[in-house]
Order: structure tokens, then C-alpha cells, then sequence
């Protein structure tokens, strides 16, 4: 099978980029003849290089809104896509989802896009939701199959009218699997906590920072990993709420794994997620998870078993389940163990190119129904 994966940037490494990266190396190894377009160059189009995948730079593709360039990028795809000659196009991040859609149309190719989130129910697009959901909603039935990373997803498209709901099909997200030197022990005391994400609105390590405060009676420290807008406003909060002899600001981390297998406990405290592909590496590395219950968080964290979930804003019962895990080692090991455990059923990286193969072979059959 000859696949053309489409993503809007290869510049960055976000979910989306590393998503196509795994799973564009997954399908070379097993013999399957891959392709990459993108625009941009840098980190994924060196990394996918080096595993021996074929990207192809598209100079006009970029993720403003800009309608004479917008055209080119059309073109420039449509054209490649017309010289590789896939059996089928899978689409993933919004421009290239709609240019790679309508360039699929146009060539006759079947072709499938993948929806990491959805734009128009992020609290920040709040004034664009009605532009954004009729774009997508135009644009929907240019893809044999729309495929989500999570159940809430595909709820969420299917409550808010998107498209028929047999249309869609939930993938979830996953993680190649690490060796045993990678895994945690949550036992270990005094407890370090872990949490990685970007200091930008969408966290909130605002609440996180008043349920640690109420916790300064024990011995603990928590790393935070990431860069933003908002790292020296929460430098500064962490130093007004005395905690700063606590609390780690690492910076950008290429050793994220070496953290996991390091600390006790994983935090994602936000206002709003899809599916984060941190909370499974935590699973994987056999952390107890403690997160804000929003988007599909619940699809990966069960509560009370391989950790806690936290109402938004819920600091009172954030901070009573981390006094329960940091006062409890044995708590800690069996929540672990439940995290390993969960990792090894449901988010395997087998698993997931199992499922999407299976998902590209019915499309090329005609099996599905429309």
C-alpha cells in the first residue's frame, strides 16, 4: 500500500507531528511504501529522514488563514499528490486537513482525516466557533472517514452536527513502549511530581500552585517542563506562595522519559484537553496520574485505580488526593501498577497502527458505508 500522509507544519513537534512520525515509521518498517508532505522542514523532516521516510517539502503551506497563498499550497499538494500517486491520503492539523481533503476530491484518491481536537470548542476560539464548525462541516464530506483520537471527540462531533455520525471513527491515541530502565517507582519518598505542559492559558498551573501551597507540611518537589507566555507571571506566583524552593522550572526537555522513570507522581492540571499524549507516556511509565477531568482525560485515567481526576478549579479536592498519594507509598505502587496495566491493554502503539491499517484496508475495499 502506498499511504501519503499530509500535515500542515514539520517545524514542530507537536502531538499531531509526532502522531504522523510514528506512524509513517511504523508502516515503513512493515513494508508499506510511505510518504510525508508538509511544509516548513525542520525537527520532523530531519526525524523522519533519519528513519528513512520519504518527505516531500511543500513551500506554500503554512497554518495562517492566507487565501492567495492558501491557493499555491493547494496547487503545490495537488501536484505532488498527482506525482507520488497514493493508494490513499491521510490528513492530519487543520490546513492540511482541508487542503489535503480537496486535493484527495480533485485526484479521485480515497482520503481520511484525522481530528487532533477540535478548534471550534477551544475556549480560546470562542468568538470564531460558528466560522470554524462550518468550515469543517463543508469539509467533512470530502473524507471517507473522519478519525478522532478520542471518544469525547467524536461525541463532540456528533452533538454538534458535523456530519453523519457513521462518518466517524474513534482511534485512540498511543505510544510506542519503552524498556524497563524507563519504567518508575512510585515508591520512592520523598516524592518528586512531574507535570509537562506549555505556561500558556490553556494549563492551569495557577490551580495547581494553591492546592501545593496547603501541602507544605510534607517533604515533596514537583518539576514542571515546558516554555510560554506566562512562565515568569507563574515564577512569580510560585515565589508569593513560598514555593518556590519546591517547584522546578526545567524548560524545554528532549528527556521527558528520564523525567517519568524519575518521579513518583504525574500531573495535568488544565482548563481544557483533547486526548494528551502525556498522560500516556506517564501510564507507560507506570505513574499514578492525577488530572483535570476535561475532554478524554477519563478515557485514560480511571479514577481512584490508576489515579485521580479533579474537577476544573477544584483545588480543595486536588489538594486532599495529593495529600493521600504523597503521604502513601503503597498507594502510589498499586495506582502505578493499575497506570502499567492500562498502558499494556488500551494504548499500545501495535494497537494503533493495527486499528488504522485495518481502518485504510476497509476504505480501499469499498467496504464502508457512506
Amino acid at each position: 500500500m502506498r499511504i501519503a500522509y499530509v500535515i500542515t507544519r514539520s517545524d514542530d513537534l507537536g502531538g499531531a507531528q509526532i502522531h504522523v512520525r510514528d506512524l509513517a515509521s511504523a508502516f515503513r518498517e512493515s513494508g508499506h511504501d510511505v510518504v510525508v508532505l508538509a511544509g516548513g522542514g525542520g525537527v520532523l523532516a530531519r526525524q523522519l529522514t533519519e528513519r528513512g521516510v520519504e518527505i516531500v517539502d511543500l513551500r506554500h503551506m503554512a497554518r495562517p488563514l492566507r487565501p492567495v497563498r492558501d491557493l499555491r499550497a493547494l496547487r503545490e499538494l495537488t501536484g505532488q499528490l498527482r506525482r507520488v500517486r497514493p493508494d490513499i491520503i491521510s490528513t492530519h492539523s487543520s490546513k492540511a486537513g482541508i487542503l489535503g481533503r480537496i486535493a484527495g476530491r480533485r485526484l479521485g484518491i480515497p482520503t481520511l482525516t484525522t481530528a487532533h481536537g477540535w478548534l471550534f470548542d477551544l475556549p480560546r476560539t470562542r468568538g470564531r466557533d460558528w466560522a470554524v464548525w462550518s468550515i469543517e462541516k463543508s469539509m467533512a464530506p470530502l473524507a471517507r472517514r473522519i478519525v478522532t483520537v478520542c471518544e469525547s471527540d467524536r461525541e463532540l462531533a456528533i452533538a454538534s452536527g458535523l456530519s453523519n455520525p457513521d462518518r466517524f471513527v474513534t482511534i485512540h491515541n498511543a505510544m510506542p513502549d519503552i524498556g524497563a530502565d524507563l519504567h518508575a517507582d512510585p515508591a520512592v519518598d520523598p516524592p518528586r511530581l512531574l507535570m509537562v505542559a506549555r505556561f500558556a492559558p490553556q494549563k492551569d498551573h495557577e490551580t495547581l500552585f494553591r492546592a501545593l501551597a496547603t501541602l507544605v507540611d510534607l517533604d515533596w518537589t514537583v518539576d514542571l517542563v515546558g516554555s510560554g507566555p506566562l512562565e515568569e507571571a507563574l515564577r512569580s506566583m510560585a515565589m508569593s506562595m513560598g514555593l518556590s524552593d519546591r517547584v522546578r522550572f526545567l524548560g524545554m526537555r528532549e528527556d521527558v522519559p528520564e523525567l517519568m522513570a524519575g518521579s513518583q507522581l504525574y500531573l495535568l492540571i488544565s482548563h481544557w484537553e483533547g486526548f494528551p499524549r502525556s498522560i500516556l507516556e506517564a501510564l507507560r511509565a507506570g505513574l499514578p496520574v492525577v488530572a483535570t477531568d476535561v475532554g478524554g482525560v477519563r478515557e485514560a485515567v480511571i479514577d481512584g485505580d490508576t489515579g485521580f481526576l479533579i474537577p476544573e478549579d477544584g483545588d480543595a479536592l486536588l489538594a486532599d488526593r495529593l495529600r493521600l498519594l504523597l503521604e502513601d507509598p503503597a498507594l502510589r505502587a498499586a495506582m502505578g501498577r493499575a497506570a502499567r496495566a492500562r498502558y499494556e491493554a488500551h494504548f499500545t502503539f501495535d494497537r494503533l497502527v493495527r486499528e488504522s491499517l485495518a481502518l485504510y484496508e476497509s476504505v480501499l475495499s469499498g467496504n464502508l458505508s457512506e
